[in-house]
């Protein structure tokens, strides 16, 4: 029997289903290799980038030109989804503790370049200018970032002739492994250096959850017993406290109304108010006591209903609040919005994004009308608006193509095919309602994309490395490259956990996502919530993280350019 069609299938390099079979066999054996884990530990599908490596070092290719197109585009859209998720959280980061986590972060980052560079001028020969961007490379396993590993590879590229540009991911490969384990086992070491002791910072967490509480929302039933509010608004009253809150029912001499803004207040009127907690214990003061009130039982036959709607309406997306003159125009109230899991206070100036939810209070057939204008349709928001992403993308690759040119270096700076469109989908995802594009996505559909580019980049990275990967790393400094990133990943997380604890007191939960967010390391905040039952590593990881990838991503452009042109 004739088997020349499978080997051909095999080998042959220019055939599009050997392609297809190629970046198949990677991608599966990588992803279902990265699940396995030791001591609790996976290497996720960064383990698609080993993958490729035997793949290649065994003779497995493909065309060049193919294998560089399919990393780019994958670069380019691992980076642009990741930035449309940070996008909405990236500048509120740096609101309420934020700026000094973002500083620390900062700091760790630069304190990775600079360990770099340290083993690079100790250990290795300043004349071999292959060893400079193999410690760029390095840098990038040992911070287990792999944005930062496209960025340096697509800066040499404009620095080295085709064909010669080297193969920094065989350091990537090297350093890696151990930067996971590292990562995690250095933040287990500032707890012991801090003396922290993990029952207290939970009981710290417990109590300064009553206090963090301004954006959530908070409901008191009031008796209103201030004389003075005699035959006032509710508007009125709202200028009178300068404080935000939305009242939704007023029970007058026992029968219940639907509040709104031009509704007068009476004396021993019960208002049902829904405002931020910070503010309940002023508008407590100001109006009267809290009392039990059972609103289902109403004596006036109002169908009062509270509906959780889904804003699907692309129309709805920037509007605020104020301008829909819901209670005036339709009687209801909005009392709370859900944006990315996380609960809002309705505040007026609040603007409306496609995918959220709002919490709308008031007679039934009133809040259908409402229904219908916010769109309210899951089908609809399950439907991937494609569209913006590939205008991102377009805009991303212009605005990452710009020249900027800075004295001292060889060639201009460009934010490449990764910072362009991280910047723009950033941009994007914060301030596209601006301009009419809805930039929802599901978070199955984001992670969807977002993998597929991340799995494409590895495999093409390391069918590309394979080759060369034995002689570079096995023959050659491999050890130096194991251990010297090693020092990168671990030095800096002592010197900054430390100093996060130490100076400006902050939670060694907090500490922890802080330090994961920094390496942008999904196994090192795992392991902070296995041993935390509250959000604070999350909290931390997700205040650092939309910094700290763009960090990563621009400093290995200006490492490259700087050290390597």
């Amino acid at each position: 029997m004739d088997l020349s069609w499978l080997t051909n299938l095999f080998t042959s390099t220019d055939s599009v289903a050997h392609i297809a079979l190629l970046y198949a066999l990677v991608i599966a054996v990588g992803v279902y290799l990265g699940k396995i884990k030791i001591a609790g530990i996976s290497l996720g599908v960064t383990f698609v980038l080993f993958a490729g490596i035997i793949a290649g070092h065994f003779g497995m290719t493909a065309p060049t030109p193919i294998l560089t197109f399919v990393q780019d585009f994958g670069l380019i859209l691992f980076v642009f989804m990741i930035g449309l998720q940070v996008g909405p959280g990236f500048f509120e980061s740096f609101k309420k503790g934020g700026v000094e986590l973002n500083c620390l972060a900062a700091c760790g980052i630069l304190l990775n370049v600079a360990v770099m560079f340290a083993c690079y001028f100790c250990f290795f020969d300043t004349t071999d200018k292959s060893n400079l961007p193999m410690m760029v490379g390095t840098l990038y396993g040992a911070v287990t970032n792999t944005p930062g590993l496209g960025a340096a590879n697509e800066a040499l590229n404009a620095i080295f002739a085709e064909g010669e540009v080297p193969p920094i991911a065989n350091g990537y490969a090297c350093a890696y492994p151990l930067g996971v384990v590292g990562i995690i086992l250095a933040s287990i070491a500032i707890r012991f250096i801090t003396r922290a002791k993990l029952e207290e910072e939970e009981k710290q967490l417990e109590m300064e959850a009553s206090e963090n509480a301004e954006v959530k929302p908070h409901f008191l039933n009031l008796k209103v017993l201030n004389k003075a509010l005699e035959g006032k608004t509710i508007q009125q009253l709202r200028e009178f406290l300068n404080r935000d809150f939305v009242c939704t029912r007023i029970m007058h001499e026992g029968n219940v109304h639907t509040a709104k803004g031009l509704s007068v207040v009476h004396e021993n009127d019960i208002l049902y108010i829904v405002c931020s907690a910070s503010d309940a214990e002023a508008i407590h003061t100001f109006l009267g006591p809290e009392v039990e009130v059972d609103w289902s039982t109403e004596d006036d036959k109002i169908s009062m209903v509270s509906k959780r709607l889904l804003v699907t309406n692309p129309k709805m997306n920037g509007k605020r609040l104020i301008d829909l003159h819901l209670s005036r125009m339709y009687g209801v109230n909005i009392t709370r919005v859900t944006r990315q899991g996380m609960d809002i206070f309705a505040n007026p100036s609040l603007a409306l994004q496609v995918g959220d939810k709002v919490m709308v209070v008031g007679r039934e057939d009133n809040v259908e009308r409402v229904k219908d204008m916010m769109g309210n349709s899951v089908k609809r928001l399950n439907a991937p608006n494609i569209a913006t992403i590939f205008v991102g993308i377009i805009v991303g690759l212009i605005f990452g193509s710009l020249p900027i040119a800075i004295p001292g270096m060889p060639v201009p700076l460009k934010l490449g095919l990764a910072g362009g469109p991280l910047i723009i989908a950033i941009l994007i995802g914060r301030y596209g309602y601006k301009v009419k594009l809805v930039t929802y996505t599901t978070t199955s559909a984001n992670l969807m994309l977002r993998e597929i580019g991340l799995v494409l980049f590895l495999a093409s990275v390391g069918i590309k490395a394979g080759a060369s990967f034995v002689d570079t790393v096995v023959a050659g400094d491999g050890l130096k490259y194991v251990l010297c990133g090693l020092l990168i990943t671990v030095i800096p997380i002592l010197i900054i956990g430390t100093v996060a604890r130490l100076k400006f007191k902050f939670n060694y939960f907090t500490i922890m996502g802080m330090l994961a967010g920094t390496y942008t390391d999904p196994p090192a905040l795992a392991y902070a919530n296995s041993v935390c039952s509250k959000e604070a590593p999350a909290v931390g990881y997700s205040t650092v993280y939309p910094l700290s990838m763009f960090l990563r991503i621009l400093t290995a452009q200006l490492v490259v350019l700087f050290a390597c042109g």
